[in-house]
């Protein structure tokens, strides 16, 4: 009678588990949309050109991505340039910049999402994930 108790509280304990795993690996993807792997790849073949590998940028031309205040102070116009490009003066960490940014609209949803996600959470920068959906809704206004 001992071991069968032992062997049914097992049971019910292992179940409790996987299910509690299960739930957790499940919400943990529906958190996180951007793959990080995948979006250092993308960023390295569209972006370190100009950004450069570490995000440093090229002082005069690009603006670093790393640490940037600009990046980081609004989610939604961050998506929307790479989707739409940028052109004219912008300032970053007190530094003014005129370039053109062009558009990397021929980009996937899910890979700009990639990107964003690489770069919002890189060199120092702690922002959010980005999905392909707030991807679409940038590409859509």
């Amino acid at each position: 009678m001992g071991l069968d108790l032992f062997i049914e509280v097992e049971k019910t304990m292992n179940i409790k588990l996987f299910l509690s795993a299960a739930i957790l690996v499940g919400s943990s993807q529906a958190v996180y949309a951007g793959d990080m792997d995948n979006g250092k790849k993308l960023y390295a073949a569209n972006c370190a050109a100009c950004h450069q590998a570490m995000g440093q940028g090229i002082p005069g031309a690009f603006p670093p991505l790393a640490g940037s205040d600009y990046l980081m102070a609004d989610k939604q116009r961050a998506i929307s340039i790479p989707v739409k490009g940028l052109q004219g003066k912008v300032t970053v960490n007190g530094t003014d910049y005129n370039s053109a940014m062009p558009s990397f609209g021929h980009l996937s949803d899910q890979k700009i999402a990639d990107i964003m996600s690489y770069v919002m959470n890189s060199w120092g920068n702690e922002g959010e994930s980005v999905t392909a959906e707030e991807v679409a809704q940038a590409r859509a206004n």
